[in-house]
Parts: structure tokens; sequence; C-alpha cells
């Protein structure tokens, strides 16, 4: 599983699990807020998703990347990182699993993809748009790494907006799930029995929310 991971965040992932030893997951961190989009028709037509990465991963991630000014990068010089990122992002569903009224929604490829580098993170944004606009009565969207090697938390203070939401729309953000002593157990486990990517283990600890329209 490492070695998949490796291709999704470019060698930075391979060379932070060897830097920290291997002793543990997760071994990327991300701090997420997503925009659920709403067309005229109040039908969700996608989502826009904000990863802000952990300072150790992002100075990885930029080593090597050509740039004008020290300590700063522009959206130009980062548009080929942001590209690797979207474009291997596709192999894991993007981390991101809807539902509408408890059916999966197909997923296009992302769209308004950039990377910024400020304070000092990397922040990777793009769109994810739906195959089909939906309008569910029950829309629930979960973010989470079914192997954990990333671990995804959500925004303080802002983690999930409505952009031309029904009026009638209600938000749910649901707290995220804190580990009982087994599960802990069986994080520290990870690195010698790791998750596949069908296993159901990193679902119990998904970022969710769920958006309820009568």
């Amino acid at each position: 599983m490492k070695h998949l991971l490796s291709s999704l965040f470019p060698a930075a992932v391979w060379l932070i699990a060897i830097s920290s030893g291997a002793s543990a997951h997760p071994h990327v961190w991300v701090t997420n807020h997503t925009d659920v989009i709403y067309d005229a028709k109040g039908q969700v037509t996608g989502l826009r998703h904000a990863w802000t990465f952990d300072e150790m991963f992002s100075a990885y991630a930029i080593q090597g990347i050509d740039h004008k000014e020290k300590g700063l990068f522009t959206r130009e010089e980062l548009s080929g990182l942001a590209e690797v990122n979207v474009t291997s992002l596709k192999e894991f569903d993007y981390f991101t699993f809807p539902r509408a009224d408890g059916k999966k929604v197909p997923l296009l490829d992302p769209t308004d993809y950039w990377m910024e580098y400020k304070d000092p993170a990397l922040t990777l944004h793009f769109v994810l748009p739906f195959k089909t606009p939906v309008a569910a009565r029950r829309l629930q969207v979960e973010i989470y790494d079914p192997t954990i090697f990333v671990d995804f938390e959500p925004a303080k203070d802002t983690p999930v907006s409505m952009v031309n939401a029904p009026a009638s729309c209600q938000l749910q953000v649901d707290t995220p799930h804190t580990p009982t002593a087994g599960e802990q157990l069986r994080l520290g486990q990870l690195d010698a029995a790791p998750l596949d990517p069908f296993s159901s283990f990193g679902e119990i600890f998904a970022n969710k929310f769920v958006v309820n329209c009568p």
C-alpha cells in the first residue's frame, strides 16, 4: 500500500514514511474544507475541496520545484504538482464517497484544480463534478482514506459550506470518531499489517456530512 500511495502524492509520501521510521499510521495529515455546489434548479452539481497538507509533507512536496522568489510559490509554479496530484487521486476515488438517497454518486474528473503555498503549507483546491446533477432529499458525503495512510481532519471553523443551496436544505456535520482502545491498537499495527483499499476499517474515521432537503 505504501507503494500505491507513493504515486498519489509523488515521492514525498514515501520520503515521509522513511523519515518517520514508518512507526504508525497515518503518515500524511490533511485539513479539509468542502463546498457543496448547487445549480439554479436546486441540484447538487459537485463538490469543491480545499485540502491543506501538514508542514512536513508540504516541505517534501515542494523540493525541486523551480520558483523565482525564495519561500514563495505562484499558482503557475505549482501547476505541475497540482496536475500530478489530481491525476493520481483518481485511482483512489479522490477519497470522496457521496451518496444521494442511499445510492452512490458517480464522479467526473476534477476541474479547476490548483495549489497554493502559505504559512508554510500546501493547499490543493479542486472541484469534483457529479456525472449527473442530483436533487436528493438526503445527500451524504464521506471523505477518508480506506488505508488510513492519509488522515483527513475537518477544518475547525467551517468544515463544509453550501453554495447557492435552496433555503430548505439543512447541513449536518458529524463529529469525527474517536478511536476506541482496540481501534487505537489496530492503528498502531498498520505498518506491519497494512489495510488494503477495499477494507472498511478506514471508513470508521471518515469525515462525514449530510445535507437534508425536504
